[in-house]
């Protein structure tokens, strides 16, 4: 077994390492932010310092790289930058958190993460993958729509949640849609993301991503909706955390 892979394992498995240790600890970022993490920076400016590797090593070593892409190869290109774009230049600056504050430590963590996951995935693809799957593919066509729907759900979460913080009230319960079955659709849709890439992507690298999506926004979605139930004590009790009628 190579050393990528070797690699790839071990990133993994920190993944699956990680998810407990993260049910039980709040990050603290977001409404969960809490003194003693050390220096913070404005909370969209950390966004996008975090999400810019990933936007920009991932296609950097894919197109670089010396393998021979064919389609496939390009529909992850556009499915990865489709959302980093989104992440890094459009997401942080449209959030209504005027004076929210992020902790650095929290910042390099990202920066961190996504080096390693763009890393993996850009190498994987720009160098050592087999030559593309023909399209159309069966677990590439399902990755694809899997991918589009967890976006779809994902960005119209995210618009209901920005338009709740329009007049700066603060806090409020987000209602309709599949707000109404777990607190957190927008994680639930990234979640829905990073498996259907790979689905479609059918390697190591992007399985171990999309573990490591789970393993992050699984926790951070429990913790949102604990928090939910505590400020607000009619909070609706039939809501799941994350996963539909499960969790």
């Amino acid at each position: 077994m190579s050393t990528f892979h070797l690699l790839t394992l071990g990133w993994a498995a920190l993944a699956v390492i990680t998810l407990p240790v993260l049910l039980k600890v709040r990050a603290p970022y977001g409404r969960h932010t809490t003194a003693g993490w050390g220096p913070t920076m404005a909370n969209r400016w950390g966004w996008f310092w975090m999400e810019l590797p990933a936007l920009l090593l991932f296609p950097l070593l894919v197109v670089l790289g010396p393998r021979d892409k064919g389609p496939l190869t390009w529909v992850l290109v556009a499915l990865w930058a489709g959302h980093y774009a989104n992440r890094t230049l459009i997401f942080p600056f449209r959030l209504r958190t005027r004076g929210k504050r992020m902790p650095v430590a929290i910042v390099l963590s990202g920066v961190f993460f996504n080096l390693v996951n763009g890393g993996l995935n850009g190498w994987w693809l720009g160098h050592l993958a087999p030559p593309d799957r023909a399209l159309p593919d069966v677990p590439a066509v399902a990755g694809l729509l899997l991918f589009l729907t967890g976006m779809g759900i994902n960005h119209h979460a995210d618009e209901k949640l920005i338009a709740l913080r329009t007049n700066g009230d603060g806090y409020k319960v987000p209602r309709g849609g599949l707000f109404e079955r777990i607190s957190c659709p927008n994680h639930f849709g990234e979640i829905m993301e990073w498996a259907g890439f790979a689905l479609a992507a059918w390697s190591l690298p992007a399985l171990s991503f999309a573990l490591w999506t789970f393993a992050n926004l699984a926790p951070r979605a429990r913790n949102h909706h604990a928090w939910y139930r505590e400020r607000f004590p009619d909070y609706p009790r039939g809501r799941k955390a994350v996963i539909p009628f499960l969790w």
